[in-house]
């Protein structure tokens, strides 16, 4: 049996552990080739897609790209450290430092030659899928038709090779420094129960408090200057809270006879204590990994339904136009009639109101205040179904936008500390204030009855304002008007649904990308999970058939494994999840605005991934356990 043929073998042979690794990088090569796939398609490269798109993806192959890099580079570390054993038994028959490494090397390379070559031929296999999804979330004019990517096959593959060539060299590198004693004791060392300081235990959980406390309270533009302090406050509170604060929690329950004696919790927590120091790593690591794919894509997901909703809180009319006040009757009614005529050319049915938007002014505002007609403002609440509004002769209402961004004040809490004077020397009070969106003025306006509104004077300035409230049912052809009167008329007027659909097919490419990028993080932080359960798989063999020898029944191992198992997978999911919906709810205080359904989807749906890969993991690992034992 020649060398390589040798390596060959154990590859072959240690199958069970190199079928994660081999799996993740080949779901790895497979994500990348996807990448490659849409950015050499030639709808792209013809330049009909929107440029962003193409940025977008080529930033997204760079980051999977070196996230792969020290993916890899962990999931061998993990791999190697549970031959040192065999390592050692090979040189003490003989082997050579040299030849250790060579095999490594060998072993890593052919893994890395099949996981791109199956990664890519996966690829081929859904890329017409893949294509369909992304043709339908991108909104693109032409169809993304299957094609043969060449390139993209070329480009995957040469980089995927280099990746694992540099990968295997830095593996052989560690491994030269490894002692022989260390090597036959590897998987016999004992590493210690790990100690846990009260004092860093109290401050791990006093930086946790304090980095949701000041997340959770800051609120507006805020927000962005507190997230470097809180960011850096909670990695630093989540590494001591698995290396310090859940070993000093341990260690108390242990403490508990009523609970540490209690059936077989004895071996539940002996065994996690044992562990701790190993398992506290890969808790952080999974932790922070699985919080950035959780924030990232709950914070896409927020933001495009921020955009979306808030342009539709925003605009509650179909179509609006604003006029200028340099802008003569001549051209506005010219710009009137090319929207109308667009309209009657699509078949809409809509019905349209004007208003004239006059400020007065005001020795609070340079600018002026808005002043508006009762009767004005209740036709167009009626065009979209809102309350009515009848202010009493000596009275004002202060209208507010319930949608404004980042402000540290309302500016219509002035206009409420206010009195107005009339020409006829009579003094209206502001009595109540209202929030709406029935007319653009983010800095709040006035509502005063009709006859009122005649004593107020000349006007500083003044615009007209007219609008279109489309009959339901013709989205579609008001998307389609939308953007020819955006280039009649730009500027000036606009469509809601056109606007949003700007911002989807602006955003759908972001969107799209930035959750496969979370699917790479997540899955790889599940893959580390794995590493980690299997590479004590031989020790709980072990352990379990020395216990079962004294009386350990199938069901109490099921049970002990189950959670032993269900504490790795989920401790630092949890805290995870815990961390994204504090990140999701500060992003939401910044723009106020309510992400709670964005959130909840988001990270329901990765805590119900996790429990189905928590679920197919355990039926392995248990029914291993079990064939081995009884």
């Amino acid at each position: 049996m020649t060398f390589r043929q040798f390596a060959f073998n154990n590859v072959l042979r240690n199958k069970r552990l190199y079928v994660a690794y081999f799996l993740s990088s080949l779901f790895t090569v497979m994500v990348f080739f996807t990448f490659a796939n849409f950015a050499f398609h030639p709808v792209f490269t013809g330049g009909t897609v929107d440029s962003k798109a193409l940025f977008s993806m080529a930033v997204a192959g760079g980051i999977i790209y070196i996230f792969s890099f020290f993916f890899v580079l962990y999931s061998m570390s993990s791999f190697l450290q549970s031959r040192k054993k065999e390592f050692g038994l090979l040189m003490l028959q003989g082997a050579s430092t040299t030849q250790i490494r060579l095999m490594a090397f060998m072993e890593n390379i052919l893994v890395g030659f099949l996981a791109t070559v199956g990664g890519i031929l996966l690829g081929l296999v859904f890329s017409k899928a893949v294509l369909l999804i992304a043709e339908n979330v991108l909104i693109v004019n032409e169809s993304l038709n299957f094609y043969f990517p060449s390139l993209a096959i070329g480009v995957t593959f040469i980089s995927f090779m280099v990746l694992f060539l540099f990968i295997s060299m830095f593996v052989a590198f560690i491994l030269r420094t490894k002692k022989l004693i260390d090597l036959i004791k590897g998987d016999k060392q004992s590493k210690g129960e790990p100690k846990a300081n009260i004092f860093l235990a109290i401050f791990a959980a006093l930086l946790l408090i304090i980095g949701y406390g000041v997340a959770l309270t800051v609120k507006g533009a805020l927000v962005v200057y507190a997230m470097i302090p809180v960011i850096v406050v909670v990695i630093l509170g989540t590494y001591l809270l698995f290396t310090q604060l859940s070993v000093y929690i341990i260690r108390k329950l242990k403490g508990n006879r009523t609970i540490f004696w209690r059936k077989t919790n004895m071996l539940l927590f002996s065994d996690l204590s044992f562990r701790m120091k190993d398992n506290a790593r890969t808790f952080f690591m999974v932790a922070i990994i699985s919080t950035v794919a959780f924030s990232a894509i709950g914070t896409l997901f927020g933001f495009q339904s921020y955009l979306t909703k808030g342009m539709v809180q925003a605009n509650p009319f179909s179509i609006t136009y604003f006029s200028y006040a340099d802008d003569t009757d001549k051209d506005i009614n010219n710009e009137l009639n090319q929207i109308q005529a667009i309209l009657n050319e699509k078949d809409i049915h809509s019905e349209m109101k004007q208003i004239a938007l006059n400020y007065y002014s005001s020795p609070y505002r340079d600018e002026g205040v808005l002043f508006v007609k009762a009767s004005d403002y209740n036709n167009f609440a009626r065009l979209v179904g809102e309350k009515e509004i009848h202010p009493g002769e000596k009275e004002a209402i202060v209208v507010d936008q319930s949608s404004k961004i980042l402000s540290y004040s309302n500016p219509s809490d002035q206009l409420m500390e206010s009195t107005i004077k009339l020409e006829n020397g009579a003094e209206l009070t502001p009595t109540a204030k209202i929030e709406t969106e029935i007319l653009p003025e983010f800095n709040g306006y006035y509502i005063i009855t009709d006859n009122n509104y005649e004593q107020l004077g000349s006007p500083l300035r003044s615009s007209m304002y007219y609008v279109w409230q489309v009959d339901k049912g013709q989205t579609d052809k008001v998307v389609e008007a939308g953007e020819k009167i955006s280039e009649k008329v730009p500027y000036k007027a606009q469509s809601v649904d056109y606007n949003v659909y700007q911002i989807n097919k602006t955003f759908g490419p972001i969107l799209f990308i930035g959750l496969f990028i979370g699917i790479v993080f997540f899955v790889s932080a599940g893959s580390f999970l794995y590493f980690r359960l299997y590479s004590d798989l031989e020790d709980d063999k072990r352990k379990f058939g020395s216990v079962a020898k004294m009386g350990l029944t199938q069901n109490e191992l099921k049970k002990i494994v189950n959670r032993q198992t269900a504490l790795l997978f989920f401790a630092p999911i949890i805290v995870a999840l815990i961390h994204g919906a504090v990140a999701l709810t500060a992003l939401s205080h910044m723009f106020d605005f309510n992400l709670m359904k964005e959130a909840t989807f988001v990270l329901g749906s990765f805590a119900l991934i996790q429990i189905i890969y928590f679920l197919i993991v355990r039926l392995f690992y248990v029914k291993q356990l079990k064939h081995a034992i009884y």
